[in-house]
């Protein structure tokens, strides 16, 4: 088949999932990939895969500081607009090309990509997410509290709430102008019908078992989880959590984060010292170095708020080490309960506890470790995915 991939992600789980299909995609089909100067090309980079490898120059307005960042939301419809009439752009070139159709990615700016409203070829869209940020309640954080002055200026500037329907606007309208849409999990699927009124197919994703494996090393006494370094990943809970084991059993909380927040950086390491709780905040680490830190950490601990998929547990178990994760949304699909390793309702006492139980058993580690990488070479390849991917281009 002649695919064109379209896709204006950042780097992150959307990119290496796209990564790891395009590798797999190119054995057998033709692949064209376009995509904006604002996407991530160099992490996870799909070029040397693809026949051509298409860059549309699309740079965002700068944004102001404070105290002119009132016009922000301004400036963003203003983007949603200009990257609207550039996806009509690219839809029209991509109608003249004869692909047989084009396998669609989520964008950093306006989450469906426009382009599927205008297309006339077959789109299949892949819906890492829908855009969160405006359709679920925000996450309190004290410094995201706003001023007085700013809640009154709240009502009678209409800038943000514009921004807002905007945005849903244009992703509404591109997710229902695909021709079929995939999603990462049962939790996803009904989830975009919830939005869109819709429904999807749920096209897991896999774990590259070569480069993520067992490797022979001794355990260190810490625990981590893995990121962006933002309020809805949850790593508050994870130090309240850890907070709460006695502390000469108080493992170190290792994050591993591609993307870090300041603010919230600083919040977490405020935290954390509160807490008493060791904190190591690593950033843009190779994946060799991740592989390592997953067989050392005595566990992986994942508490996202209503995680779609994530990548992280599989990447986890992959490597033989069990997880303690939140029983809620795409994470209870990867981990089995007491077999891969342990799920908990959203509690901090809970969740201390079952790392705790797990601290104190190592054999229950190496035995929830090996049943995860039996369950991954079992359940959750790449090449499963590329089955199921090809099934529904068809």
């Amino acid at each position: 088949m002649r695919i064109a991939i379209y896709h204006n992600l950042p780097s992150g789980g959307g990119k290496r999932a796209l990564y790891e299909m395009v590798k797999r995609l190119a054995s057998s089909h033709e692949l064209r990939v376009i995509t904006t100067s604002c996407a991530e090309h160099d992490f996870c980079d799909v070029r040397p895969y693809v026949q051509e490898y298409q860059i549309y120059p699309f740079k965002p307005l700068p944004l102001f500081r404070s105290p002119f960042g009132r016009v922000n939301a301004a400036i963003r419809t203003i983007d949603l607009y200009r990257l609207d009439a550039l996806n009509q752009q690219i839809a029209e070139t991509l109608d003249q090309s004869n692909f047989d159709f084009v396998f669609v990615h989520n964008c950093l700016i306006s989450q469906a990509p426009g382009l599927m409203h205008y297309l006339r070829t077959k789109s299949v869209y892949y819906c890492g997410e829908p855009p969160r940020n405006i359709t679920e309640p925000p996450i309190s954080r004290l410094y995201l509290k706003r001023k007085s002055i700013q809640r009154a200026l709240d009502y009678i500037d209409p800038f943000p709430e514009y921004y807002q329907r905007a945005l849903f606007r244009f992703d509404r309208a591109a997710a229902l102008g695909a021709t079929k849409v995939l999603v990462n999990s049962a939790y996803s699927r009904e989830s975009f019908y919830r939005l869109y009124g819709r429904f999807s197919t749920t096209c897991y994703l896999g774990v590259d078992s070569d480069k993520f494996h067992p490797v022979e090393t001794n355990r260190s006494p810490y625990v981590c989880s893995v990121g962006t370094l933002s309020p809805n990943k949850g790593f508050d809970f994870l130090v309240e959590s850890l907070a709460l084991i006695p502390k000469n059993q108080r493992p170190t909380l290792v994050l591993i984060c591609n993307v870090i927040d300041p603010s919230e950086k600083a919040y977490l390491e405020m935290l954390a010292k509160v807490h008493d709780v060791q904190m190591d905040i690593k950033s843009k680490i190779t994946d060799d170095e991740l592989v390592r830190l997953y067989n050392q950490a005595m566990l992986t601990v994942y508490s996202p708020i209503m995680e779609p998929f994530g990548l992280v547990p599989l990447e986890s178990m992959a490597c033989g080490t069990p997880v303690v994760g939140v029983n809620e949304a795409g994470v209870r699909e990867t981990i089995l309960n007491q077999v891969t390793g342990i799920l908990v309702e959203r509690d901090p006492t809970l969740f201390a506890n079952a790392v705790i139980c797990l601290l104190l058993n190592p054999n229950l580690i190496q035995e929830y470790g090996k049943a995860g990488r039996d369950n991954v070479l079992r359940n959750w390849t790449w090449d499963k995915t590329i089955r199921e991917l090809e099934f529904n281009f068809n």
